[in-house]
């Protein structure tokens, strides 16, 4: 089974992303979908990096309501910042020293920063360990590299054994 679906999480959220995207429950849409479903994670394994460790469940659990929360608490911040005066918005860009040397997991932190509104990762300094993100309101440097830190790179570090 493994090998017909090399990712069947991500198979199960195609086929049902495929559905609810076209709103259609004819048979023609449910086998699109299956084919899809099944050729996508195959035609792009060897894309995937081979993890041979598990996740740990309950903090992935965690860390994902963490991101929903920033994300929600971001999108209000930011929307109070660009509906009011100009003249308080302190965009910066910032450097945060990474733990890990992880390029899967660094990416994965470098989509979460992109996810929460008001901050975009711009680059993962390989040569440094260094995650290079703009900040759209930044009144303290060290609180934000300290919130992505404790927020975001420890958790992923838990998740991962890394």
């Amino acid at each position: 089974m493994r090998r017909l679906i090399p990712r069947p999480a991500l198979s199960v959220v195609i086929f049902l992303v495929w559905i609810a995207l076209n709103n259609a429950s004819s048979r023609a849409h449910f086998i699109l979908a299956l084919i899809l479903a099944i050729g996508l994670p195959v035609l792009t394994q060897r894309f995937w990096p081979e993890r041979s460790e598990k996740i740990k469940l309950l903090p992935a659990i965690r860390l994902f309501g963490i991101v929903i929360w920033d994300i929600l608490m971001a999108s209000i911040d930011v929307a109070k910042l660009v509906l009011g005066p100009l003249g308080k918005i302190k965009p910066a860009f910032v450097e945060i020293p990474l733990d890990m040397q992880d390029p899967f997991v660094g990416t994965l932190l470098a989509s979460i920063v992109s996810l929460t509104p008001g901050t975009v990762s711009i680059d993962i300094d390989r040569s440094r360990w260094v995650l290079q993100v703009h900040a759209l309101n930044v009144d303290d440097t060290e609180a934000l590299i300290h919130s992505i830190k404790t927020r975001y790179e420890q958790p992923l570090k838990e998740i991962f054994s890394c």
